[in-house]
């Protein structure tokens, strides 16, 4: 198994003084870690969520599960619970307890499932589409920033390796 290099001097005196604002710990985890996949992947999503989250919370009222449950809707109408909380990693009572808040606020509505009449399906009001609506330039806008310092070769690059990650991991131990 191949680990990161150990050393940042690898990438030149340029990116020395980029991390130099980091604290040490975190050179250390993206830097000098034999699980430096798991978090570099983690570093950078919470560099992404922490401030949509944040933004939408204070925005909207919403918080993070609750999002996850409209913006799921929002990509996939009639979606069921069940498929929320496979594709977000939530745990079944957190999302039901997200779901029932949307539902109160109108957000979301719940209509019987037409291929499994003892399931339901939720889709969004119009109050949900709109919040959806508005929230998605400024999330493609960050992916954008993010993603900013790469080429679009290097961009596809990075989306076909994630697409073979994304594709084998069903594959992946799920105990260790």
């Amino acid at each position: 198994m191949r680990h990161a290099p150990t050393s940042i001097s690898r990438f030149g005196t340029g990116h020395e003084t980029a991390v130099a604002g980091l604290d040490p710990l975190t050179v250390t985890k993206l830097w000098a870690n034999p699980c430096w996949l798991s978090f570099r992947l983690n570093f950078l999503a919470f560099r992404f969520n922490d401030p949509v989250y944040r933004w939408i919370e204070t925005r909207y009222g919403l918080v993070r599960p609750e999002f996850v449950a409209l913006y799921a809707v929002g990509l996939k109408e009639g979606v069921a619970a069940k498929n929320i909380v496979a594709s977000s990693g939530l745990p079944k009572n957190t999302l039901s307890r997200a779901v029932q808040k949307l539902l109160q606020r109108r957000l979301l509505r719940r209509e019987t499932d037409a291929a499994d009449l003892r399931s339901y399906v939720l889709h969004l009001t119009a109050a949900g589409r709109a919040i959806f609506d508005e929230t998605m330039p400024l999330m493609v806008k960050h992916q954008a920033a993010m993603l900013g310092c790469l080429s679009e070769d290097e961009q596809q690059q990075l989306c076909a390796l994630m697409d073979k990650l994304v594709i084998a991991s069903p594959a992946w131990p799920q105990e260790l």
